[in-house]
Parts: C-alpha cells; structure tokens; sequence
C-alpha cells in the first residue's frame, strides 16, 4: 500500500528514548510512555502544519507548550501525493521556504527547531514522523469542517487523532468574531476533563493532572448522563437522576482525593445531554482554556457507526482539544490517576 516517502531537511532523526517494542508489551501497539528525560513530560512536540492560516494560529499554544517544557519542536509539512501523482520540484523547494520560515517563527534561545519534509497521505505521514522523532505530542490546526464539507472533505486532524503514537493537541481555526476575542496571550489554566470512566478517559486525565501540576491550572472533571435515561421533552427522569448522581460522585471522590494530593485544585460536574453539545456548552460557560479526552480511535466501519466523541467537540470546540487515545508509563512517573484503577 502506497504511504509516500520522506525527507528531513535538517539534523538527524532521533533515537527513541525507550525501545518501543518495551512500549506495546506495556500498553499495547502504538502507545506512548508519560515522561521524557528527567521526568519531564513534554521533550519534543511534532508540529505539523500545511503552511494555511489555520495551521500558523496554532503556533502560539505550540510556543507556549514548547518554552514552558523546553521541548524541541520538529516541524513536519506533508505534501498530498496519491499512486500515480507526480511531485514537481519546485513544489519542494516552496515548501523548503515555507519551511525555512516556520523554523525562524519558531526558534528561540530555549527552543530548537527542525524541519521535515514528506511525501504521501498527510494523515498517515504525520503519524509516521511522530513515531520515528518520537513525538510527545503532536500539535495541529484543524478547520474545524462541519457538515457536507465535512463529509466531502474529511480532516486531516482527526485522520491522525485515529492512528497517532502520542497525545494530539488540535487547534481550531477562529471565526471572524472569535479571533477579535481570542487575541490573549496563550494560557491554560482552566482544564475541563470528559470522563466516562473507560481506560481512555483515565489516560487522558493522567495527562490532564501532569499538565495542572506543572502549569498550575485547575481541573474539572465533567461526566455526560447520556440521552436513554431521559423524558420526552429532554431532561433526566427526577428519581433517575438523583440516584445517577449520587453514583457518579462515588466514582469522582476517589481520584478528586488523588489529585488534590499533589496540590491541584479540582472540582467535578455532571451535566445531561448529547455528549459533544454538552461537553462544548458546559466548557464555552466555564471559560476553559483547554479540553483534554480520551478517544477510542475507531477506524473503519466501527468509526462510520458509532463516531467520536472528541472528534465531535473538535470540530466545534471554543478552546484547544487535546486527545488521548492510549499511553504508557515510564517507571519513574509518577501515576495519579491510574493510582485509583
């Protein structure tokens, strides 16, 4: 099957830290382990970007992330080749420009930068790049498609959140009247966390703890009643939904006693609805700087029926998306959340 070809324009690709068939005895093929050199949990973000003003508005959480860890950024742009399409060569050396230019936005004094150049389906070439540089996380912008545009063109973002090695941090493209209100600078302090109680959800809040700790950000950890409890008119039968949340606080209580443990401030809520429009109003109301969640990584006619939720929240979401599909731990990490399971 035809995946494309790559080519790295500077430096040499890295050894992994850890030998990554230690990594899928551990957690299964694909997953990544929590925690760079020295405990750090960020060391190197692949940014993959294809040059649009989508993929340079996610530079500023990119730099943000990049300074506050130290973390080397490798910058990856995938030029679309399908069986049987020819790449001319002046198409790579705009890219080499277009490229050059991302590596002088990006370097500073902290911060080392590399570039890479691919050939392929962008999809599956990102996620390639992340395994052999041994991304931490891959960070990416997304037009955030909904719709038949969606459907007719698909996301380049969600095709790697499917297949990724590592954590992917996915930021949505303003609208006009949300780039006038979201000129800030980059900031995560307010953490809202999905839970559903799955492996998954739990992964993606061992992240969210590891982020809180060491940016001093608050948690909320937010459970969805889904739609087969309700009444007709929407809201959750009365009785129901007393019992429901008495049983959702039982199964919060130990991990909010785990987290407040390393001095995180967390608080829980339970909101009814469809997932996704609960997640996105509940998140719009708080004010949250960013949504971190579990996905299962569906693929093929298992994602056409049954989707996914932090796609879903992607293609809307107010603030920056990060999706956890399955990681690994380093034996000096320490665990909190995975503590409690």
């Amino acid at each position: 099957m035809f995946h494309g070809t790559s080519r790295d324009m500077q430096g040499a690709i890295p050894s992994c830290r850890r030998n990554a068939n230690e990594a899928d005895m551990s957690q299964g093929q694909g997953s990544k382990f929590l925690g760079g050199p020295g405990g750090a949990w960020i060391s190197r973000i692949l940014f993959a970007t294809d040059f649009s003003p989508c993929a340079h508005h996610a530079e500023k959480p990119l730099t943000f992330l990049s300074k506050v860890y130290g973390a080397t950024i490798d910058v990856v742009h995938v030029l679309e080749l399908y069986p049987g399409v020819y790449v001319a060569v002046e198409a790579h050396e705009e890219t080499d420009e277009h490229l050059a230019e991302a590596v002088r936005r990006l370097t500073s004094p902290t911060v080392s930068v590399t570039a890479h150049q691919r050939v392929g389906i962008p999809s599956i070439q990102i996620c390639e790049a992340a395994e052999k540089n041994c991304a931490d996380v891959i960070v990416m912008g997304t037009h955030g498609r909904t719709g038949l545009d969606h459907i007719l063109l698909g996301s380049t973002a969600e095709g790697v959140i499917t297949m990724a090695p590592c954590p992917v941090l996915a930021i949505r493209a303003p609208n006009a009247l949300e780039a006038r209100q979201t000129d800030a600078p980059t900031t995560f302090r307010q953490i809202v966390v999905p839970i559903d109680f799955s492996d998954c959800s739990i992964d993606a809040l061992e992240c969210a703890i590891q982020l809180a700790m060491d940016l001093g950000a608050s948690l909320t950890l937010l459970h969805i009643l889904e739609p087969q409890i309700f009444e007709d008119d929407g809201t959750v039968r009365p009785e129901a939904r007393g019992r429901l949340d008495g049983r959702i606080d039982l199964q919060f209580m130990p991990y909010v006693d785990a987290i407040r443990s390393t001095g995180v401030s967390v608080r829980t809520a339970i909101r009814g609805g469809i997932p996704s429009d609960s997640i996105l109003e509940y998140a719009r109301t708080l004010g949250s700087d960013l949504i971190i969640m579990g996905t299962h990584g569906r693929r093929g006619i298992s994602h056409v029926m049954r989707g996914s939720v932090a796609e879903a929240v992607l293609r809307r979401s107010p603030c920056p998306v990060l999706a956890v599909k399955s990681l690994a731990w380093a034996p000096e990490q320490r665990r909190v959340a995975r503590s409690v399971v």
